[in-house]
């Protein structure tokens, strides 16, 4: 009985944890570029109190093991990274990724970091920027007297220039991708880091080499999908409320046990 206290509380943190990540997810439904966590769960370790084939008699054995386990753990979180759908914004530097990829931005000390999440916007450099001022990766600048712009779905980015009819081209946006995007590392704004487990990132030119294509005017927002998250919330509080009732058991029958004496 004592252990299945601490089995139903080794449950009841799972289920917590649970809970925690559909939380995450749902606070960012509207969080553009935002990809869903899922977590994972493992069962821990068991005591076997008789091993399978085990002799019973001279001419038997035991056909199963007899084993207790001893609970549940969270063994890993990863982000799941399908397609989220379309939004169109208008605006000419807003740009969402029609496949695999991801966008690389750079901030002001060099270090790399890698986005779904294509919101740019020109600083007072003429550079192409995202909000928090990260420098699109590798670098592109607006001639000051640029009037419009456009962007193909390879990724070539066109200027039209004031009082000029045809249009220059002023740098190409770059794609990275990775083997195993789930091992990126997670460092908030909807950035991602290289890790050994993602691999090395494989860079180049939108629509080739299995990239995505650029969407020019549209920017990605979240997978999230509200109904399966409600469903799995509920779920979880349901295996939350369960493993609660066996530690009120599990002590409900410790105390008929201290009663005996009675």
């Amino acid at each position: 009985m004592i252990r299945s206290l601490y089995t139903g509380a080794t449950g009841m943190n799972a289920q917590q944890m649970n809970i925690d990540n559909i939380s995450h997810n749902l606070s960012n439904v509207n969080t553009t570029g935002f990809k869903k966590s899922q977590i994972q769960f493992q069962d821990l370790l068991y005591q076997t109190i008789d091993e399978a084939g085990t002799l019973t008699s001279s001419m038997t054995s035991r056909p199963v093991e007899l084993t207790i386990g001893s609970g549940v753990k969270p063994v890993s979180t990863f982000k799941v990274f399908t397609q989220g759908n379309f939004e169109n914004t208008g605006n000419p530097l807003d740009m969402a990724i029609d496949g695999d990829g991801f966008f690389q931005i750079r901030r002001g000390d060099g270090e790399i970091f890698y986005t779904r999440t294509g919101s740019f916007r020109v600083n007072d450099n003429g550079e192409i920027v995202n909000p928090e001022g990260y420098y699109l990766d590798p670098d592109i600048t607006l001639p000051a007297d640029t009037e419009a712009i456009s962007i193909s779905p390879d990724g070539i980015i066109m200027a039209k220039l004031y009082n000029e009819v045809n249009a220059i081209e002023v740098g190409q946006v770059e794609l990275a991708r990775f083997i195993n995007p789930a091992g990126l590392k997670s460092v908030g704004g909807n950035r991602y880091q290289e890790t050994m487990a993602s691999g090395q990132a494989m860079t180049g030119t939108p629509g080739e080499f299995d990239m995505g294509s650029i969407q020019q005017r549209y920017l990605e927002t979240s997978n999230v999908e509200i109904v399966e998250e409600m469903v799995n919330m509920i779920i979880a509080q349901r295996g939350y409320e369960v493993n609660s009732k066996s530690v009120r058991t599990s002590d409900t029958m410790l105390e008929m046990a201290i009663n005996l004496k009675r």
